[in-house]
């Protein structure tokens, strides 16, 4: 697994809008093949039964995943901040960057402000908000056109526009390749390379967008998650740590659609199809549990208090 490993939800959703969608856990193109997981990137394909068919692993390595989490207790030790950082409200400045090319892709405000609103009804039972500092638009169709993770044209398009510290949430929009809704980087990761920290959606994925399934703003819920340092809830599969989140059962393979019911390991509880860290339709997505919501203010306080 690369230092520069990412979360990403990837879904191929056919034709829609002559775009191919990623879900929302997938690597980009040039990414090498698996997914990196804690200590890199997050991906998410378009289409929840296909986040797992565009050539990309959909969890992190168990042992990179014991890396992460040995490192992260270890910080948390140190600041002696964990039980404080729980109790505090949050609110992560965000600074949004929308890649055009021409007229393509030019999202219109209100489409950015309905984003911001799905990620504050999301997160508020985390004690974490957000609130948009800043918009730009940038035309460059090198950048917006089938833009992939790992790729030249991430990192030149980050280095040029990311904006604030540890604390600020970057979301760039673009229309992705290899089928991606997006991906997004580990808290992690910030210290190593903090101009590639951020979030990195398909442009049609924001609510009242084009993306059939995929248009309520829950990619970025979803890759935020990741950035707030989250796995998926079917990493691991039915055995070992899993997502280390004790109160998200096990479950062996990512969701696709909406299933009235679906439990893929004999440990207690059905599968969490209704969560946000899953690969189900945005329709199906309404919750991260109790043990999400620690997990991300512990990594909060770890890596980007």
């Amino acid at each position: 697994m690369s230092s520069s490993e990412r979360f990403g939800r990837a879904v191929k959703l056919g034709a829609v809008s002559a775009l191919s969608l990623v879900a929302l856990v997938v690597p980009a193109a040039g990414a090498g093949g698996a997914v990196a997981a804690p200590g890199g990137d997050c991906f998410t394909p378009a289409h929840a039964a296909d986040r797992s068919k565009d050539g990309h692993a959909d969890s992190v390595s168990p042992a990179e995943a014991a890396r992460i989490e040995a490192d992260m207790q270890s910080k948390l030790a140190g600041k002696r901040t964990a039980r404080v950082a729980q109790a505090a409200a949050v609110s992560i400045p965000v600074y949004f960057h929308v890649i055009t090319s021409g007229s393509a892709g030019n999202l219109p405000a209100t489409a950015i402000s309905k984003q911001i609103s799905v990620l504050n009804s999301a997160y508020a039972p985390s004690g974490f908000s957000f609130s948009l500092v800043s918009t730009d638009y940038t035309n460059n169709s090198t950048w917006y056109n089938g833009i992939t993770d790992g790729t030249s044209a991430e990192r030149n398009m980050k280095n040029a526009l990311r904006k604030g510290g540890a604390n600020a949430l970057n979301i760039y929009t673009a229309k992705l390749g290899d089928d991606l809704l997006g991906w997004a980087t580990f808290p992690s990761n910030y210290k190593s390379q903090p101009k590639l920290d951020g979030v990195v959606l398909l442009d049609e994925s924001l609510p009242g967008r084009s993306a059939t399934n995929y248009n309520e703003g829950d990619t970025a819920t979803h890759e935020v998650g990741h950035w707030m340092g989250l796995y998926h809830t079917f990493q691991g599969g039915c055995s070992g740590s899993g997502d280390y989140v004790s109160d998200t059962p096990a479950e062996a393979t990512a969701t696709s659609g909406c299933p009235a019911s679906k439990d893929t390991c004999s440990s207690t509880g059905v599968d969490p199809v209704h969560n946000f860290m899953d690969y189900s339709y945005d329709s199906c997505m309404y919750e991260f549990t109790a043990g999400q919501n620690t997990r991300m203010q512990n990594a909060w306080s770890a890596y980007r208090a």
